[in-house]
């Protein structure tokens, strides 16, 4: 094996059945591209994991998902750490780098549930589980006659509580449901007019430090270059808007032609107000854009929004 190519790689992960997926996905491509190189899982348990009796929104927001696996790079455990991108948050350490951004899935929100259809087809009352403001905002907003509370736990523990009959409905992202090859659970995937997804939703992000320029160069084969656009769009808007779970917040990026649209939203938790905006710009000023429409959202009175909740 030449100098050029890496030994061995080591990818912290969470220990969710999704997280280890995506973990052996990334470790899968690593392997085809640099035949001989020792992939190896970290698996960790992070605080997000551990703390499931309150909202994501109450107990410092989807940081807890990767705050464990940033130690695990900088004590030299691990090389490499896989994300869901929605889970990383808008400002990372200047000791760490966002490597690369894979190809997206599908990124919209999907409708599961055992009795339903459709949202439209749940009668007064009905109760929807979601562990998203920005989710809990845009139900309620669309469908005031129907209850939403919490739902909190990893994927199979989410479902498993729909089918305990704890909730009529609940919404999850159809990346994850796809990936693990849970697509018969999906009842319908919901439109982005009737659920913007959350900045980042469906994307793999691949972190490592920041001096780790090997690291850098050997995960450059795995970036997609519209996805990332389109991620760093979104994710500039939330930077810009200070998005975090305690925001309901979400923002949309599509590639259209060779350019970017990009669409987003601020609320209420309650849906009592929204607002929004688009933009379209080339992918080269992804971050750009994504400020521009956080401004463009400032204007038409997120600032007044974001108040209420700081």
């Amino acid at each position: 094996m030449s100098p050029a190519t890496p030994e061995r790689i080591v990818i912290a992960t969470r220990e969710s059945r999704l997280a280890l997926w995506q973990a052996e996905h990334v470790k899968a491509r690593l392997e085809s591209l640099y035949p001989g190189c020792r992939v190896e899982l970290l698996g960790m348990t992070t605080r997000g994991d551990q703390i499931l009796d309150r909202p994501l929104a109450k107990v410092g927001g989807k940081g807890l998902f990767v705050k464990e696996l940033e130690t695990a790079l900088l004590d030299g455990r691990a090389d490499v750490a896989v994300h869901s991108m929605k889970d990383v948050p808008m400002q990372m350490g200047e000791e760490f780098a966002l490597a690369c951004i894979s190809a997206r899935e599908v990124p919209l929100d999907a409708f599961v549930s055992n009795r339903y259809e459709s949202l439209a087809d749940m009668p007064p009352g009905a109760v929807v589980g979601t562990s998203s403001l920005r989710r809990e905002s845009q139900l309620h907003a669309q469908y005031p006659f129907l209850g939403v509370t919490s739902l909190r736990g990893n994927l199979d523990t989410r479902l498993r509580k729909l089918d305990e009959g704890q909730y009529d409905a609940i919404i999850l992202a159809a990346a994850g449901l796809t990936r693990l090859g849970l697509e018969g659970r999906i009842r319908s995937v919901l439109p982005s007019e009737v659920s913007l997804p959350a900045a980042g939703q469906g994307a793999l992000g691949i972190e490592c430090l920041a001096g780790r320029e090997d690291l850098i160069g050997w995960l450059q084969p795995l970036d997609d270059d519209d996805t990332a656009a389109c991620v760093r769009a979104e994710r500039a808007v939330a930077r810009a808007l200070a998005g975090s779970c305690e925001v309901p917040l979400g923002a949309y990026a599509q590639m259209r032609g060779g350019r970017l649209w990009l669409r987003g939203f601020v609320a209420r938790p309650d849906g009592s107000r929204i607002v929004r905006a688009e933009r379209e710009g080339a992918p080269a000023d992804a971050e750009a854009l994504g400020a521009a429409l956080a401004e463009d959202l400032r204007e038409q009175g997120a600032d007044a929004i974001l108040a209420e909740l700081g």
